[in-house]
């Protein structure tokens, strides 16, 4: 599978540093389904090409699937692009794709006279759904098309097309562009969909998709008509088309919803302060951290500071918050011992990770009021059961300490995400609960003022885990 973008404006070159990738050096990388190769047939001053190559390995990509006949082995997925092209551009241009450029950060958001070639797209749906895909985004799209037929006369198939487009574009959005509408083109995936798909199509379709006139078939598609999915994604769009704030705008406004009250407390510091020390504290002490829920970045930074620590892993379902984060900690311009110390995972608490075993500490702050009931008790088993960090720190609201704020409404949450806010006699029966059934010891402190009988803002449980006392997992 070969796809090749071409700039042709003054210093062209730039286009290297737009994709992090040096047009005098090769770049690969292996992948559980083949190797992925960028390199540049053309670069000079006027003219800049760039080339991805995704040489596909299809007998790896078939025993993925655990298929047990020859004839599975026979298709066009070593040659079109489709979902596993959307996984090579992340892979190769993901700075990139997320709108950012160490070198050249005042030409992200230059558009550019761009052209991109693709050297095959399975069309499931003719010509003329590429051309409305493409079309009222700005480009001109060309096609040579060459019919196709897989599985026999049982199978109708499809076309194979070489598709062209033309357009002046952002680097960023050339690439959201085909990182999103190439497996709706194709009409299936490699891999199985899930919920988390939907924010995955609303990040990369943010500042498009909400006025494409064929979003509805977009999302379908992307998301395999998974009716709820898709409904999801479509009021979630409406809303955006509807308003002018921004996802980030939005963002900052439920940061001064949540935070209503808390600043003459300085709140949020001393929830950090009091994460931090149950860092430190931990016997043996903590070198790889894990913050499971780490927003836009903040405790990260406090984590970076201490030098005992030596791995620190962010984790936050929301890939705007892995952005902020990013950004916040300077993650391009760390000295490279620095940047060796800490990484940003996309991910959910409520599905089991492999990546989240094998911690010292686990934090998270101010987490658990934002799941409802039936993925709370997911939570558990994913990070209780499965990761077993040998300290687990949980931080969450004091429901009692609500009447204390004026501004806050009686019989309303501190923040509007907020599935539930627990008394404190609620926190600890929920809290010993889970510590005799996945086998820690819980110890309880209070974070901010006492206040008469309502007990402090933010109440904090550190779990133990009993198998692991003097021991390093």
């Amino acid at each position: 599978m070969l796809i090749t973008v071409t700039c042709r404006a003054d210093n062209a070159r730039d286009l290297g540093y737009l994709l992090h990738k040096n047009p005098d050096s090769l770049f690969e990388a292996e992948t559980s389904f083949g190797r992925i190769r960028v390199f540049y047939p053309e670069a000079d001053d006027n003219c800049c090409t760039v080339a991805l190559l995704l040489d596909v390995d299809p007998i790896a990509l078939v025993r993925t699937r655990g298929a047990h006949s020859l004839d599975q082995y026979v298709n066009d997925r070593p040659y079109v692009a489709y979902s596993l092209t959307s996984v090579a551009i992340a892979e190769s241009f993901g700075t990139a794709l997320n709108g950012r450029s160490r070198d050249r950060p005042d030409r992200v958001g230059e558009k550019l006279p761009l052209s991109a070639k693709i050297a095959a797209v399975h069309c499931r749906g003719g010509a003329g759904l590429i051309e409305r895909l493409f079309t009222p985004l700005g480009y001109s799209v060309t096609l040579i098309d060459e019919p196709l037929r897989l599985g026999g006369d049982s199978d109708p198939g499809g076309t194979i097309y070489a598709v062209t487009l033309e357009g002046t574009q952002t680097v960023q959005d050339l690439l959201s562009h085909l990182y999103v509408l190439l497996p709706v083109i194709d009409n299936s995936k490699h891999y199985f969909v899930g919920p988390d798909e939907v924010e995955k199509l609303l990040k990369r379709g943010e500042g498009w998709l909400a006025s494409h006139p064929e979003k509805d078939l977009i999302a379908q598609r992307y998301l395999l008509f998974r009716s709820v999915m898709v409904r999801s994604a479509l009021s979630q769009l409406t809303v955006l088309e509807e308003s002018a704030e921004t996802v980030e705008e939005a963002d900052e406004r439920q940061a001064k919803e949540e935070g209503a009250g808390e600043g003459p407390l300085h709140l949020n510091d001393l929830r950090l302060s009091a994460a931090l020390e149950a860092v430190l504290s931990a016997q043996p002490p903590a070198a790889r951290v894990l913050d499971l829920g780490c927003g836009e970045g903040r405790l990260l930074r406090l984590l970076l500071r201490e030098t005992k620590v030596t791995e620190i892993v962010g984790v936050d379902v929301a890939a705007t918050a892995l952005e902020r984060a990013a950004r916040n900690l300077k993650l391009d311009t760390l000295p490279e011992r620095q940047r060796q110390r800490i990484s940003l995972l996309h991910g959910s608490l409520v599905y089991r990770d492999d990546r989240f075993r094998n911690f010292d500490v686990a934090l998270m702050i101010e987490v658990i009021e934002h799941l409802d009931s039936p993925r709370l008790a997911a939570m558990e088993r994913v990070v209780l059961e499965h990761a077993r960090p040998r300290r687990l720190v949980v931080t969450t609201p004091n429901a009692e300490y609500n009447v204390v704020w004026a501004t806050l409404p009686a019989g309303k949450f501190r923040h509007g995400d907020h599935r539930f806010e627990w008394t404190r006699a609620q926190f600890q029966e929920w809290a010993k609960r889970a510590a005799r059934q996945f086998g820690y010891n819980v110890t309880f402190q209070d974070i901010g003022p006492d206040c008469d009988s309502v007990g402090p803002p933010t109440q904090m449980a550190v779990f133990d885990r009993q198998s692991a006392v003097g021991s390093r997992q």
